[in-house]
């Protein structure tokens, strides 16, 4: 079967790269599977999981938003986070899951709601990733 490389990019340097069967990920127009041969493309993500299939396997990776630019031989996926679900400490994503949900719960002027928001979707994609 054909493949596509595929490259997962962070500020950190690479957090993934190998040549994958079919990619898809969640765009912030919808959910876009990618094959060999894809138009040329670039869209910016929603925080969630890439679903990388291989050889009948899927491995997912969460993403905290960014960009993915495809090729018709190459995928990269310019992200601000990429762990792959080995990567995740599931005790430190439900701390960082209760902490979001005390600071949205919290009705103070000091608590910046969106950024309390965009941590408790971060922690949820994460847990998801490790189920």
């Amino acid at each position: 079967m054909k493949t596509i490389k595929v490259n997962i990019v962070t500020p950190d340097g690479p957090a993934y790269e190998d040549n994958i069967e079919m990619v898809s990920v969640r765009a912030e127009s919808g959910e876009l599977g990618i094959l060999p041969g894809h138009i040329p493309t670039v869209a910016p993500l929603k925080i969630a999981a890439v679903r990388l299939k291989k050889d009948g396997e899927t491995e997912l990776v969460a993403v905290s938003g960014g960009i993915v630019e495809v090729r018709p031989d190459h995928v990269t996926i310019l992200a601000q986070t990429a762990e792959t679900s080995e990567e995740i400490d599931k005790q430190r994503a439900l701390e960082a899951k209760r902490r979001a949900e005390e600071r949205l719960k919290k009705h103070s002027p000091d608590v910046d709601i969106m950024r309390a928001e965009l941590a408790l979707r971060r922690a949820i994609n994460r847990l998801e990733i490790t189920k």
